[in-house]
């Protein structure tokens, strides 16, 4: 039988959750009846997490632990555990007990009905309102305005992927919550589930209002990335040409202020303003140009395309015969 299922979670100083998370994760999956595969990620912890997923995975063959010699943070917990998946499709969740485990099935039956990711939706969370819920709303309104991608809910970890989707991409940061956002430039197919969301009953959070500015700085880079990063110089360019022709304009006129009125314009601060925005036109056009060539030699060193393919319709070298074979890409 074929591996079907990676379930790939992170976890730091989760030590008192261990126990009942891998209770409810293998009842579940063991009654559904798919082949699966845990991948837990130990992402630095400092009490005995690490020990006590030793001894799970002496006893269950079908866990893989990782250990990570320091804490670099959920997204590369994340981005350890895509590399060692070996599963058709890639389910992502938190290690606190807060997802709830039985919502898997019902997310990767959704996904079997045509889409590429599908996210879990916490329509009824067991947060606080004001330190976690309030920010994570105008968090959730500002990534979908930004990206385009229209989620109810960007911060749930219990999502599901199909491997294609999530194996090429790089993350860094805390980019992991961008992934559906990130994968967008493929053409993929996204679709939500709400699913059930229950208060946290061991450790605390690990989460803060500290980390809503590192999430809307790493914003600015999805942007970028998801808009720009094949062309560049179409961020830069426009504002260099507004403010060089401007500046221009500006020098132009004091110009013919100076030599047809004869009057002084040494001493105006207009003609220090004009000759400023016409430099800083110049630099942003060049940095534009720079941008240019570092994109090319990474998508050139890299071999890496700057389009996705679902399928391609190939004609059959077979003489005059019109038959035509399918190559699915996913």
């Amino acid at each position: 039988m074929s591996l079907e299922i990676s379930v790939v979670i992170p976890l730091r100083n989760e030590e008192p959750n261990l126990a009942e998370l891998y209770r409810e994760l293998t009842d579940t999956l063991d009654t559904w009846g798919r082949a699966y595969e845990l991948i837990l990620v130990d992402d630095g912890s400092t009490d005995d997490t690490f020990r006590i997923l030793t001894d799970i995975h002496a006893r269950d063959p079908r866990v893989c632990v990782i250990q990570l010699r320091r804490n670099f943070g959920q997204t590369a917990a994340f981005a350890a555990g895509f590399a060692h998946a070996r599963g058709r499709l890639i389910v992502t969740s938190d290690g606190d007990l807060q997802n709830d485990p039985h919502d898997i099935p019902a997310l990767v039956e959704t996904l079997e009905k045509g889409h590429d990711i599908v996210c879990g939706w916490r329509r009824s969370r067991k947060d606080p309102w004001l330190r976690r819920r309030v920010p994570s709303i105008l968090a959730n309104w500002l990534i979908s305005w930004t990206t385009g991608v229209r989620l109810h809910d960007y911060g749930c970890s219990l999502k599901v992927f199909r491997s294609e989707v999530i194996r090429p991409l790089r993350l860094y940061g805390e980019m992991h919550r961008f992934i559906p956002a990130i994968a967008s430039e493929q053409g993929v197919k996204i679709t939500e589930v709400v699913v059930n969301h229950r208060a946290r009953r061991f450790g605390t959070s690990k989460y803060g209002l500290s980390r809503t500015l590192r999430v809307i700085l790493d914003l600015f880079t999805v942007k970028f990335l998801l808009s720009y990063s094949t062309r560049p110089l179409q961020m830069f360019g426009p504002p260099g040409l507004f403010l060089g022709i401007a500046g221009i304009g500006i020098t132009s006129y004091l110009g013919y202020v100076r030599l047809f009125v004869g009057q002084p314009i040494a001493d105006r601060p207009l003609l220090l303003l004009g000759i400023l925005m016409v430099f800083a036109g110049i630099q942003l056009v060049t940095l534009g140009l720079l941008a240019e060539l570092q994109a090319r030699t990474y998508h050139e060193s890299q071999d890496k395309p700057i389009y996705a393919i679902r399928h391609v319709l190939k004609a059959a070298d077979v003489g005059n015969d019109d038959r035509v074979t399918i190559i699915n890409k996913n």
